[in-house]
């Protein structure tokens, strides 16, 4: 399972998030109607980390790629099940100002709980009605229409509080897409997460799009060709939802998702522009429903990476 750090594409060192808080500011400000499809948001939204250095202005990333949307990381826990951001209030005036923007500039925005490291809301949440009432006080907030669980690092044991919740979300909020981002082995879930996809099933899933993150594989992907063990991961998948959810391939396929990770990865592996293009082939191939990565700010200065995201539809 992968570690959300921030190495650049050309494999620098890892930049450590900086813990800022700033100043809130009316919630009102983020409210504003986005002009983009819904199907945007959830189906080409390269990752934001704001409080990495070097992040790039998503306004002018717009202008020059095609993409859309982005996914805004991450909402951690504060105190008893209060959803705050990762680098301060959940009414940090910058991440607001960055989604007026965006929506201003006609795209839209998913906001990821979870991730690798911090306080998780689906641990601390006592049961499935407070974490549901933590992501909902987010959806308020930024008036969302989709949002992103990025289940890993000691969160995929309480994964059938977390589909309950989102269950109650879907209940409230019609037409909220709702995306769960697991890690995966070479040939589909592993561990905890191969059980996740069945558990949903027994509630009646509440999960729009489950998206894999094919790379650092448990701690080895040195060597691996990314666009291929991408697929592979991705096929293994597929059997996976086919088997708990039924249903047809192409509906399988539609409720799927790529998460990769652009340049050198965690554990000595490299995605490159080509594996890119080859994942881009096959989700476009199989009517995937997302085709994201993480991270903006690692992408190369000509946004090579992001570039081959624009061209996805979802």
């Amino acid at each position: 399972m992968k570690r959300r750090t921030a190495l650049l594409a050309g494999g620098a060192a890892t930049v450590l998030a900086a813990a800022i808080v700033a100043g809130g500011v009316a919630t009102s400000q983020a409210a504003t109607a986005s002009k983009a499809p819904k199907a945007a948001v959830a189906g080409g939204a390269p990752y934001i980390y704001s409080d990495v250095s070097g992040a790039k202005d998503p306004v002018n990333v717009m202008k020059t790629t095609g993409v859309r949307a982005f996914t805004l990381a991450f909402i951690l826990n504060k105190g008893n099940c209060s959803p705050i951001w990762d680098s301060g209030s959940l009414n940090d005036s910058s991440k607001t100002s960055r989604i007026n923007k965006i929506r201003g500039a006609g795209g839209d925005v998913v906001v990821s709980f979870g991730g690798a490291s911090g306080d998780k809301l689906g641990n601390k949440c006592k049961d499935e009605k407070a974490l549901a009432g933590a992501y909902q006080k987010v959806i308020d907030t930024f008036k969302l229409k989709a949002i992103d669980i990025d289940m890993e690092a000691g969160e995929v044991p309480q994964s059938l509080k977390i589909l309950k919740a989102l269950k109650i979300i879907k209940q409230n909020n019609p037409g909220i897409q709702t995306i769960m981002t697991l890690g995966t082995g070479t040939n589909g879930l592993v561990g905890g997460e191969a059980k996740i996809p069945a558990q949903a099933k027994s509630i009646g899933s509440p999960v729009d799009n489950w998206t894999i993150m094919p790379f650092d594989f448990s701690g080895n992907d040195s060597g691996l060709d990314h666009g291929k063990a991408t697929i592979t991961a991705s096929e293994g998948l597929h059997k996976q939802l086919k088997s708990a959810l039924g249903g047809s391939d192409d509906a399988i396929y539609r409720l799927q998702g790529i998460s990769s990770m652009n340049g050198k990865t965690d554990t000595k592996g490299n995605v490159t522009v080509t594996n890119f293009e080859t994942m881009l082939g096959y989700a476009t191939a199989h009517n995937l429903g997302r085709f994201t990565y993480w991270e903006l700010s690692r992408d190369n200065g000509s946004l090579a990476y992001t570039k081959v995201i624009g061209k996805f539809k979802g």
